[in-house]
């Protein structure tokens, strides 16, 4: 591991670990955790389908199972659950990254968090358009998602497993313009995988 990559990879587990240690479902009973993980898998979902714009907390709250006064105490208002989706989401994308930094094919483990940063954000469609500007954990959550494809990169690069020229960020927005791209082709749904292939394709040289 060189320097760049170990900054990368320090900078991604601290941000992560700040997410963790803020989980609010930390001190709950179990019924209540239980129902807080709920509300947050139904908004995921929910917003993957139809991007965060379209869907109601009512309906949310419909999914999970529970009623519109248990979704308002976990989530007051709705930039605190939008807030508490990208988080969940980025503390997975965290936790996967530091996995695939260990896996046995830097390419392989690359390709792999290609797909999930498509799936994620496929995910955040409208998400962050409504988060609270001043939300103290964007930012660390942009940081580990960033730093984590920084060092996923980096790795899979030295091994000779994928482009020189090619940097994380491109990464990141690599995934985001796919999902774009693809929005207007609904009626062929393995239009994204497709394209997500090509990517992959022209990414990785081994």
């Amino acid at each position: 591991m060189n320097a760049v990559e170990s900054t990368s990879v320090q900078a991604a587990a601290d941000g992560l670990e700040q997410l963790r240690s803020a989980r609010p479902d930390r001190s709950m009973r179990a019924d209540a955790r239980r129902n807080y993980e709920r509300l947050l898998a139904a908004a995921s979902a929910a917003f993957a389908e139809r991007g965060a714009d379209d869907v109601s907390l009512e309906e949310i709250a419909r999914r999970a199972g529970v009623g519109i006064g248990t979704l308002y105490r976990h989530f007051p208002t709705r930039p605190a659950l939008l807030e508490a989706v990208y988080r969940d989401q980025a503390e997975a994308l965290g936790t996967l990254a530091s996995k695939l930094l260990v896996a046995e094919s830097p390419g392989a483990a690359l390709a792999e968090w290609v797909r999930a940063l498509v799936e994620f954000s496929v995910t955040k469609r409208g998400l962050t358009r409504e988060l609270m500007a001043d939300s103290p954990f964007i930012p660390v959550c942009k940081t580990v998602i960033g730093e984590s494809s920084n060092a996923l990169l980096e790795r899979a690069q030295r091994a000779g497993a994928a482009r020189a020229d090619i940097t994380g960020s491109d990464l990141n927005r690599m995934a985001h313009g796919l999902v774009m791209a693809t929005e207007f082709g609904a009626s062929d749904p393995g239009l994204l995988d497709r394209m997500v292939s090509v990517v992959l394709a022209g990414l990785l040289t081994a």
